[in-house]
């Protein structure tokens, strides 16, 4: 079994993204140095994830059938250290814990260490509401901080966000099983701060100091800012009834979330209402002094959970700048114009191609060694021995069909 496991299990919006990229670009090099990411896809994680927790997700939770126990395999045949990282992993329950663990090793000689990524509610909550917008969701923000907040807990909303968010919670459900020194909290650094300092409290955590990384990032999960979620959040009114979850993605999250709107960075961000930050920061500051309580390994500040001060000036997603919404507008037409282009261009390069293969088609046929093999075909099927014959040179030839 593997010496050690480290499982990391969220939270969302904790540059979760980025650190995945990272570590499954980097496999050859991360093997050469005894450290296992079991990966053969970017997202094989995430289904393992669906998985262990028979979380339904769009249909893909069909495609996750089995992939906990595939990846737990291949962490049990490795020698040295291994790496686990999906941010859903955080709202696993205590049972789907316990198995999780049990399969890795846990008890049987395999030392689990527990990695848990967290950044200050003051960025969470919007950053949360606005990965709701990017996966379809309609709820104003108003409605969805009303919903976060309702002490009973009892919405689809709620449920998930403390799910993924509440600190304590997660390191009860995750880390009861462990001992303090093998539960670590990584903290994101407040904004402003040197770009690196996020990665090297990662890289301190996973043991990667001493290995030589391609830290360029493909993959990440960037931000909107306020008119851009309103505006998709728009979309998704008008689009959800009549675009099916496989073409949106694609076209939808991808395309027109991270790949356009996410690069108009100078419109205003979201943020917490003035009147709710203060309950956001007494809440985190709770969090804090309970994690420092229990003793767990803190890779960063405690500080950085409590968040930055209130905006000067707040801009509310619910009632955008229409003006920005409408030079968020023209960027995404824009966007989509250029992919029909593309797709236009595509469709017609494949027409080409079709029609100039039926005209060499075509031209085979009327080929005297074409009509002299179709004549002699004839003849054969005309008798038993000829057809005896044709079935004969068929198997030979490896060909199912009637032609010759």
């Amino acid at each position: 079994m593997s010496a050690k496991v480290l499982l990391h299990v969220g939270t969302p919006k904790t540059g979760t993204s980025y650190l995945q990229d990272v570590l499954f670009r980097n496999q050859r090099v991360l093997a050469q140095h005894g450290i296992l990411y079991p990966a053969d896809r970017f997202d094989a994680h995430f289904l393992a994830a669906l998985d262990l927790m028979r979380l339904p997700w769009g249909g893909l939770e069909t495609e996750a059938v089995g992939a906990w126990d595939r990846l737990a395999e291949r962490v049990r045949e490795h020698r040295g250290t291994a790496i686990i990282s999906h941010e859903i992993l955080a709202t696993a329950s205590r049972s789907q814990v316990g198995r999780a663990l049990e399969s890795l090793g846990h008890g049987a000689g395999t030392e689990v260490h527990l990695v848990l990524s967290v950044r200050d509610l003051v960025r969470q909550i919007p950053a949360e509401w606005q990965e709701n917008v990017k996966h379809r969701s309609t709820v104003s923000y108003a409605a969805f901080l009303d919903q976060v907040r309702d002490p009973a807990r009892e919405s689809r909303i709620a449920t998930w966000f403390w799910g993924v968010q509440e600190i304590p919670d997660i390191l009860d459900r995750w880390g009861h099983d462990l001992p303090p020194e093998q539960v670590h909290l990584v903290t994101v650094p407040p904004p402003g701060g040197p770009p690196e300092l996020l990665w090297q409290r990662f890289s301190r955590t996973f043991g990667l100091d001493d290995v030589d990384l391609d830290l360029h990032a493909e993959r990440s999960n960037p931000s909107l800012g306020v008119p851009e979620t309103a505006l998709l959040r728009r979309i998704n009114l008008a689009v959800n009834k009549v675009v099916e979850p496989a073409q949106y993605r694609p076209l939808v999250r991808e395309l027109l979330a991270h790949q356009t709107l996410s690069r108009r960075t100078r419109s205003p961000r979201l943020a917490l209402p003035p009147d709710v930050h203060p309950w956001a920061q007494q809440l985190a500051t709770s969090w804090a002094d309970e994690v420092s309580r229990r003793g767990y390994d803190v890779v960063g500040d405690l500080h950085d959970l409590t968040g930055a001060p209130p905006l000067s000036r707040w801009s509310d997603p619910d009632r955008p700048a229409e003006k920005q919404v409408a030079g968020a507008a023209v960027e995404a037409i824009r966007a989509l114009l250029l992919e029909n282009v593309r797709l236009r261009e595509e469709e017609a390069r494949l027409h080409g191609e079709l029609e100039e293969s039926r005209r060499a088609l075509e031209r085979s046929y009327l080929r005297p060694s074409y009509r002299l093999r179709e004549k002699v075909v004839r003849r054969l099927q005309g008798g038993r021995v000829g057809r005896g014959a044709l079935a004969v040179y068929r198997r030979v030839r490896g060909r199912s069909s009637r032609s010759a």
